[in-house]
């Protein structure tokens, strides 16, 4: 829910980019997959990048981003 509701979250995604740092949302499911409600996220509009749909894999690969 935090994904497709929550702007106080997308608020504090913001602050953290705007401070130059990088931020990757992460899903461990594809959520185009999945109900329609959930193709919308308030977060990546602000996210450096999104990595889903490889499970754990998915912060596995984020990290490795976030590391690079």
């Amino acid at each position: 829910a935090f994904t497709h509701y929550s702007y106080a979250v997308r608020d504090a995604a913001t602050l953290i980019t705007k401070a130059g740092l990088r931020l990757i949302e992460v899903h461990l499911s594809n959520p185009h997959t999945r109900e329609e409600f959930r193709h919308k996220s308030v977060i990546s509009g602000v996210a450096t990048g999104v990595i889903a749909g490889f499970g754990v894999d998915s912060y596995l690969l984020a990290l490795t981003q976030l590391a690079a």
